[in-house]
């Protein structure tokens, strides 16, 4: 393959062009088993290019997180290559998980099932606007207390790192129940109509309702951003 601008040879299909700085790939799909993931490179709904990474599980603890290291370092260095606007993941879980670590990009969760059809069908979608701010700067409300300690504070950024959240304001901490599970555990809950959602952290028998500002222009695509917050919560080991 060539670069779409100047026509300079290119290792793998999608590069990015280091002779013109050109992105030649605007998406990677990353569809992630246990021992093998299939990465495929889309220019804005067309597919340029795919590659297959593979690793085989140990049986020993220690070498299997390694090899599991390794193996997501290696599937991030192929999305490096192509220098994309967006990532988006599909599979084991564990992989994903070891994959959002390795990367600097915003990572999206998409269904299993076909998971290059799902990105297809959500880029001939209106795109949201980015929020390019680290997410200290998107925290704020009279309410500065975080429940859960680290935990509940490593949920409020997982949250606030996300491109399409604009704001996250935390509310009052509250008695919520006899909380049945242990652990500080987070949700987000339906959008409402301005495409916004708010955040639920549990802390034993206490919750705090923070109020997250999207740039979801109604319900539907509220859903969407949702839907990804949870997924990264899911992720993350923090849903509940």
């Amino acid at each position: 393959m060539e670069c779409s601008r100047c026509g300079t040879p290119l290792e793998k299909p999608g590069d990015y062009c280091l002779v013109c700085e050109t992105r030649n790939a605007d998406a990677v799909v990353v569809d992630a088993a246990t021992d093998h993931a299939t990465l495929t490179f889309l220019d804005d709904e067309d597919v340029i290019g795919r590659t297959d990474v593979a690793s085989t599980p140990e049986t020993d603890a220690d070498r299997e997180d390694r090899r599991l290291r390794n193996f997501a370092g290696r599937i991030a260095d192929e999305i490096r290559r192509k220098r994309p606007e967006e990532v988006y993941v599909a599979g084991e879980r564990a992989v994903v998980q070891a994959v959002r670590a390795d990367l600097h990009y915003a990572v999206y969760r998409v269904p299993d099932e076909d998971p290059v059809a799902a990105v297809r069908e959500r880029r001939g979608e209106r795109e949201l606007d980015v929020v390019d701010k680290p997410p200290s700067e998107k925290l704020g409300g009279t309410h500065s207390t975080l429940i859960g300690g680290r935990v509940g504070q490593r949920a409020i950024r997982e949250v606030a790192a996300h491109p399409h959240v604009k704001k996250v304001i935390p509310g009052p901490i509250e008695a919520g129940g006899s909380g049945a599970r242990g652990g500080v555990r987070a949700k987000v809950t339906r959008a409402d109509a301005n495409g916004n959602v708010r955040l639920l952290v549990r802390d034993g028998s206490s919750v705090q309702e923070n109020r997250v500002v999207t740039t979801a222009m109604d319900r539907e695509t509220g859903e969407r951003v949702r839907d990804d917050l949870n997924e990264a919560l899911e992720d993350a080991d923090l849903a509940g």
